[in-house]
């Protein structure tokens, strides 16, 4: 689930007496390169495309230019810059057919138009024809870890750590053992991908976020709010860090505070997420026009949808199912993501779409799928524990509400609707 970008390497030479100019001209090339490298998303498309107006056809600074594109993908939300990078790769691709550094940005685009199985078949192909490429390992993990694949990505995971143990390789690991049911374990390598660092700031913040997560979600509350805090302190535009503010003020009584958070969040990137938990809390708060309004945007994100034939949207039939509306949509958009999603968060959202669409045999056997990882998710036992009410297992459904309670005491279901894991996403460098 991470994708990888390309690092932007020089070479530099000097093929003869009388050439130091242009020895001079690369070496100028590189350190502006290199410093380009820490720069703000901003500034590195705005220099890439510069030079590119004045050079065309560079292909080392249209690599560079699609890995900025793709950072700020995730930055923005704003999906116009995935589209430029296709058109960048699909015309490095003319030139060179076999470009390694085009594959890769294949994989990561397909990662976000969720073609998973595709990733998986050209990362694997990727891995047998350089069993060195840490860059196909991290994209065979991340689009096998999105089909439900656990075995194989962590067998992929293990190959990328080995060959380079970075930030981008902790936090995927990281990832892997919290889904796998180690939360501790998770922490832990979590914490270590932030040592690590990464030259980009928003990488690293991204994982403070990531932390934050994990401890809210295991009870770990006063820890969240640290760790988000920690995220803006070093990426103030982290929307995903300021949402889970949000989740943590909700939580801790506060739910003005709340609201500002989520808007703010909602202003950098309007993931339907975010209009899900506002509609929640202006209801909460007593004002039904402001909720009204979070309402009509969700529909107006699903009527988008439906006129562009998008299909599947896991968190926003997700929200339909927790209110209880637009149900036969929901169950439509999620039955046509379980072919092509068979991770344990989708079976959790399709177990409690069945469940409210009143088909409980279907929703005991997705709820089983989603549980069997004992992936420690609140929301995961508290779907599990109302879907054995309804089928009549009292016992069960204590044990399974106990179990969320143990993991996170002030769980509440407005705090938890799922974040797409395929924007949880670092940027390798």
């Amino acid at each position: 689930m991470k994708p990888r970008a390309i690092c932007l390497l020089f070479a530099v030479s000097a093929f003869a007496s009388g050439q130091s100019a242009k020895v001079d001209d690369t070496l100028s090339a590189r350190a502006r390169s290199e410093r380009l490298a820490h720069a703000p998303t901003d500034d590195r498309i705005r220099a890439a495309e510069h030079t590119l107006a004045s050079a065309p056809g560079n292909m080392a600074v249209e690599i560079d230019l699609v890995a900025a594109y793709l950072q700020k993908v995730r930055e923005s939300g704003d999906f116009s810059y995935l589209d430029r990078a296709s058109k960048i790769v699909d015309k490095i691709l003319e030139q060179d057919s076999s470009s390694p550094a085009a594959a890769h940005f294949q994989n990561e685009m397909d990662m976000q138009r969720h073609k998973f199985a595709a990733v998986a078949e050209r990362a694997r192909s990727m891995t047998k024809y350089d069993v060195s490429d840490a860059a196909a390992w991290a994209n065979l993990g991340d689009a096998s870890m999105e089909l439900g694949q656990y075995p194989q990505a962590g067998d992929a995971y293990v190959r990328m750590f080995a060959l380079q143990p970075d930030l981008a390789s902790y936090n995927r690991v990281a990832y892997f053992r919290f889904v796998s049911g180690d939360a501790a374990g998770a922490i832990a390598l979590m914490q270590t991908a932030i040592q690590a660092g990464s030259p980009m700031v928003e990488n690293t913040a991204w994982c403070w976020a990531e932390l934050g997560d994990m401890y809210f979600k295991t009870g770990r509350v006063a820890d969240a709010d640290a760790a988000y805090h920690s995220a803006l302190r070093i990426f103030s535009r982290l929307h995903r860090a300021i949402a889970g503010l949000g989740r943590v003020q909700a939580a801790q009584g506060h739910p003005a505070e709340a609201i500002k958070s989520y808007q703010r969040a909602q202003s950098i990137v309007p993931l339907v997420d975010y209009a899900g938990a506002l509609e929640d809390l202006y209801r909460q708060t007593g004002r039904p026009g402001k909720a009204a309004e979070q309402r009509g945007l969700l529909d107006a994100i699903d009527t988008l949808a439906r006129t562009n034939k998008e299909m599947t949207n896991r968190n926003l039939a997700l929200i339909f199912a927790d209110h209880d509306r637009n149900l036969p949509r929901a169950l439509e958009m999620i039955q046509a993501e379980l072919p092509g999603r068979g991770d344990v968060y989708t079976w959790d959202a399709a177990a409690w779409i069945y469940l409210k669409s009143g088909r409980l045999a279907e929703a005991r056997a997705a709820s089983a799928k989603a549980l069997k990882l004992n992936t420690p998710e609140p929301l995961f036992y508290y779907h599990a524990s109302q879907i054995a009410r309804a089928a009549g297992d009292p016992a069960a459904a204590t044990t399974y509400a106990d179990r969320c309670m143990a993991l996170n005491p002030h769980f509440d279901t407005r705090d938890f609707h799922q974040t797409d894991a395929v924007t949880l996403t670092v940027i390798k460098q």
